[in-house]
């Protein structure tokens, strides 16, 4: 659905120039949610301004539908961005518009007969929530229900991509998770291709399938949002990933004791936990079959989209053939496992 091949962003010329994306690679396909995260100035903006040519690159192509979009001319390329819609961060509405105006904008400049937008506008209104608002302003609505006027309003075209930039980080984190929700609900209702750019990785966890990890300029790390959470290799993503198991949103579930100093001769060892077997007691019965003792010193359990997984520092205490025998028979129940001291 969404292709970038050596997709290159220079800003001013010679001594001046600053590269925001050098020869980036990256494919997005139909029907997923796809997240790119970095940190401020790693340039996640301007990924995502490039691939509607808001921003045009300096070199490289731009793939959407089978089309590349940097070969179009002016009027080829406004035919084909009304099959991508866009959310921002600031909802970018019309301020002296109501909210039934602002989700009828993108219909009434394509000259979309009146009795087709009523139609279409209160669809919409209801897909969103927001049908007792449709005459209200802007001023009159919290940040996200003008989120839900955005993404309306980015839906009035029917687009076949739906991109979001930074949706949801000037929210709080009970809206956020709402507009996530209703994020998910529209891929799922029209199996529409989200692409979206943020900072949380609570975001990421939440609704997306696959994640991309940019920074400076270029995509470190790339995956199923499962193994690149679980199984993080590039620092910027365990940066990420430390940061929000560290109190962010979205890290909720059990919390065991935090990490104690453990006895010189027992094994530290972190276990994760991912699916059903979140939920299964497969610790306790390798080490009733192996009759090594064990302490549980630090846990989680959460969820990656529908997927939950847990996490566990245990010690283990006993023979040392026991302990390797215990670890052997956890790995082959399909379980993570790190000895971390």
């Amino acid at each position: 659905m969404i292709e970038l091949k050596q997709l290159t962003k220079i800003y001013g010329s010679k001594k001046k120039a600053t590269t925001a994306l050098s020869e980036l690679n990256l494919t997005v396909n139909k029907g997923e949610i796809f997240g790119v995260i970095g940190h401020s100035g790693a340039g996640k903006s301007t990924l995502i301004r490039c691939i509607n040519l808001l921003e045009r690159p300096t070199r490289g192509e731009v793939w959407v539908g089978g089309v590349d979009l940097t070969k179009l001319n002016k009027r080829e390329l406004q035919q084909h961005r009304r099959k991508i819609g866009m959310i921002f961060q600031h909802f970018n509405l019309l301020s002296s518009a109501t909210v039934y105006d602002n989700v009828a904008f993108p219909l009434t400049l394509t000259g979309t007969p009146k009795a087709r937008i009523q139609s279409k506008v209160n669809e919409l209104l209801a897909l969103v929530g927001l049908e007792e608002h449709r005459d209200k302003h802007p001023a009159q609505l919290s940040g996200g229900q003008k989120q839900r006027v955005g993404i309306a309003r980015a839906l009035a075209s029917d687009p076949d991509v739906l991109l979001c930039d930074e949706a949801t980080s000037a929210l709080d984190p009970q809206t956020t998770d709402s507009i996530l929700k209703l994020l998910l609900d529209i891929n799922r209702k029209f199996n529409l291709t989200i692409l979206l750019i943020t900072h949380e990785m609570h975001v990421i966890q939440s609704i997306c399938d696959r994640v991309a990890v940019i920074h400076e300029g270029g995509i470190v790390e790339e995956g199923p949002v499962t193994e690149v959470f679980l199984k993080p290799q590039h620092f910027v993503t365990r940066e990420f990933i430390n940061r929000d198991a560290t109190g962010a949103a979205g890290e909720e579930g059990l919390k065991f004791a935090a990490p104690v100093p453990h006895p010189e001769w027992s094994k530290l060892v972190k276990i994760t936990f991912l699916g059903a077997k979140t939920y299964e007691s497969v610790l306790s019965q390798v080490v009733r079959e192996t009759e090594v003792n064990f302490a549980i010193l630090q846990g989680t359990i959460s969820t990656i989209k529908d997927v939950p997984y847990g996490k566990l520092t245990v010690s283990f205490e006993g023979d040392d053939e026991k302990v390797e025998r215990t670890l052997t028979l956890l790995r082959e129940r399909d379980l993570d496992v790190e000895v971390i001291g």
